[in-house]
């Protein structure tokens, strides 16, 4: 916490840039249940509070499922796995457990939620990741089963401002930009669920700031999401003045068109990440050049079965058709025991997040991809295109040539993603396999520096600014000017408008991310030339820390193009 003058400043990890000014809301209070204030359930009566907890289980899976079906993007793809957390076997078996013991339904719920929190918190890593979204769930089927108001964010009759400590997806998906003008949270890394959906949303956005708990509701504080920064009952009159700017810089921002190119011509792709159908015909209304990642889990969770190929071309069709013969770039499913699959038996791993996910589930399941290989090329021939295909964590030159073999055997243009540091360190003998890479920034951070995306303690080190993080990434953009093939980032750090510039200037080609960062990035780009983004670009290279190799890019840039 820094003080200036008699201002009251905290700081924290910027997410979504932009400035908002308005007065604090927390989110409601979680229902409560005294455990110990009942007395043990008859086991005659037992049945009966299995039963009701199934029910309220049922009842969240639905509505959940029924806001997912009203969302698009990173949004509804949460909603959808939440959906499937309150109607897991294991927690469930571990309530009915507890209810077969004598407890009843409400301190069952409690009981398997404990059980299961722990055990995700030991394991880290991306099962961390779920332990505010079970507990999300643990306290709408209390509130079912209590017959009290589902847990949520509070809807104020005025612009306002979240304070939270960590947000569920269910509640960062229904949040209203124009009634909530900005997110801080205390918890939370720049690549978590919240930050992602307050991208998606463009609203400003911090996170991991300390101290936070300190502010109560209905005081005025101004948000700087550029700086990370949130002030403590500033100056109205200044507050609303920079709220002004800001609005001003985003009128400008959204009056850009595309195509993306820097001010002296270089081409650089300016692209949509989406979901499914709804997300992609979302994605058109903005200055987009089609779809740099279109991530294809939404087909496969939340299912008992498999979809049939002709369920998946439908998919895939409704993306295709909505970017007629603009690009579009398809991530083979990315999903393991952090995101399961209804259909598959997949063991509990130590650490998912370096376990059987994405491209390695082919060992084991290689049905799963030659069906989606074969719907995504009936796609292509159904719409006359040919979108691009990748593959998600691959880790070297042979799990690249075997993905590329089946790629092209269906006359599909073959990709991978680069989010393995083996696979970057690698990146000249793993594209000369393929056609193109993409760089997930969001993984690739989170394995270089051995830190949990979702740890607010480590905040600090999964920011893409970190220079080890800029360094592979240089490496992957030098082989690819090399290769003389395309070079794409499609993590959250492509939002970025300062760190966009940067990328282009290691070789990057094109730049994915929400549809609605798309006008900043492609805005910041053209204010700078190419020279200018190599010269950002090494002086990120040579900084010993994140804030540094912000600060020093963004002095490169804010100088103006170079002299001709």
């Amino acid at each position: 916490m820094a003080q200036t003058a008699s201002l009251e400043i905290l700081d924290g990890t910027p997410v979504v840039a932009g400035t908002a000014y308005g007065p604090v809301v927390w989110p409601g209070e979680r229902p409560t249940y005294d455990v110990g204030g009942h007395p043990e359930v008859p086991e005659s009566d037992r049945g009966a509070h299995q039963q009701r907890f199934a029910d309220a289980a049922a009842t969240v899976a639905t509505r959940l499922r029924d806001r997912a079906s009203a969302s698009s993007g990173a949004a509804a793809e949460v909603l959808v796995a939440t959906a499937a957390l309150a109607e897991d076997r294991g927690w469930i078996g571990a309530a009915n457990a507890a209810i077969g013991a004598g407890a009843p339904a409400e301190a069952a719920a409690i009981a398997a939620t404990e059980k299961f929190t722990a055990m995700f918190t030991k394991l880290g890593g991306l099962m961390a990741e779920r332990v505010t979204d079970l507990e999300d769930v643990r306290d709408r089927v209390l509130a079912v089963l209590t017959d009290t108001p589902e847990p949520g964010v509070p809807q104020p009759d005025r612009p306002s401002v979240l304070l939270a400590d960590d947000l569920a997806p269910a509640d960062t998906a229904g949040l209203d930009p124009a009634v909530i003008v900005a997110l801080v949270t205390r918890l939370g890394g720049p690549t978590s669920h919240t930050a992602i959906i307050a991208r998606q949303l463009g609203i400003p956005c911090i996170v991991a700031v300390s101290g936070l708990r300190a502010v109560s509701s209905g005081v005025p504080v101004l948000v700087d999401g550029s700086a990370g920064t949130l002030t403590v009952a500033p100056d109205e009159t200044d507050a609303r003045e920079l709220v002004e700017r800001s609005a001003r810089r985003a009128a400008e921002v959204a009056g850009w068109r595309g195509p993306g190119r820097t001010a002296d011509g270089r081409s650089v792709a300016v692209l949509a990440n989406v979901a499914d159908g709804v997300s992609a015909r979302a994605a058109v209304g903005h200055p987009v050049e089609g779809v740099g990642l279109f991530r294809t889990e939404l087909a496969f969770l939340d299912r008992a079965q498999a979809p049939s190929v002709e369920e998946q071309t439908s998919l895939y069709r409704e993306v295709i058709d909505a970017f007629g013969d603009r690009k579009v770039v398809i991530r083979t499913l990315d999903a393991g025991s952090d995101k399961p699959l209804g259909f598959v038996a997949q063991p509990a791993e130590a650490n998912p997040a370096l376990g059987v996910r994405g491209n390695r589930i082919v060992v084991s399941h290689p049905d799963i991809r030659t069906a989606q290989l074969d719907a995504i090329a009936a796609a292509a021939r159904e719409s006359g295109t040919s979108p691009w295909v990748m593959a998600p964590m691959i880790a070297g030159p042979a799990d690249a040539a075997e993905f590329a073999a089946e790629v092209r055997a269906r006359g599909l243009v073959a990709g991978v993603m680069i989010e393995i540091p083996s696979a970057a360190i690698l990146a000249d003998a793993v594209l000369a396999e393929v056609d193109f890479v993409s760089i997930g920034t969001n993984d690739l951070t989170q394995y270089t520096m051995a830190a949990d995306r979702m740890s607010a303690e480590l905040a600090a080190l999964t920011d893409p600014w970190q220079p080890a993080v800029l360094r592979l990434i240089e490496m992957i953009g030098s082989a690819g000017i090399r290769a003389e093939k395309p070079v794409g980032v499609c993590g959250e750090a492509a939002a970025d408008p300062l760190l966009a510039c940067v990328l282009v200037g290691m070789g990057v080609t094109s730049l994915s991310s929400a549809p609605a960062a798309s006008a900043a990035v492609g805005a910041r780009l053209a204010q700078v030339d190419l020279d200018q983004c190599r010269a950002a670009a090494d002086a990120a290279l040579a900084s010993s820390d994140p804030v540094a190799a912000r600060t020093a890019a963004a002095a490169v840039l804010d100088s103006g193009p170079s002299a001709p």
